[in-house]
C-alpha cells in the first residue's frame, strides 16, 4: 500500500503505491478536536477507508488542524472529494482535495 522513499536533505516519508489503486486526500480545516474515528466514519459513508492519519505537531502533539485520509480506490476517492468537500464537520468546513506529493523546498531554518 505505501512505499518507503528517501528524500534529499528531508529523510524517510510515505508515498502511496500507485499500482494499488489507491487515492490519498488531503482534508483541510479541521476542528482540533476531530478524532481519526469521527473523520474514518464521515469518509466511510462515501467508500472504503484504507487510513486516516491526523497531522500532529511534533513538538506539542496537538493537531495541526489536518489530516491524510487514503480511500481504497481512485473512484471512491474521487467520490469522497465531490461529496465531502465544503461541507461541515464538528463545526468546521472541510476543504478535501486529492494529496500532493511534498514538494521540497531548501533547507529548513532553525526556529530557535
Amino acid at each position: 500500500m505505501w512505499a518507503i522513499s528517501q528524500a534529499p536533505f528531508r529523510g524517510t516519508f510515505c508515498v502511496p503505491d500507485l499500482e494499488s489503486g489507491a487515492l490519498r486526500l488531503y482534508v483541510g480545516n479541521l476542528n482540533f478536536d476531530t478524532t481519526e474515528d469521527t473523520l474514518r466514519d464521515a469518509f466511510a459513508a462515501h467508500g472504503t477507508v484504507e487510513e486516516v492519519a491526523i497531522i500532529t505537531d511534533r513538538d506539542t502533539g496537538r493537531p495541526r488542524g489536518f489530516a491524510f485520509v487514503t480511500m481504497a480506490n481512485e473512484d471512491d476517492g474521487r467520490n469522497a472529494i465531490e461529496k465531502l468537500g465544503g461541507t461541515e464537520l464538528d463545526g468546521r468546513t472541510l476543504n478535501v482535495n486529492q494529496a500532493r506529493e511534498r514538494q521540497s523546498g531548501g533547507p529548513r531554518r532553525d526556529r530557535y
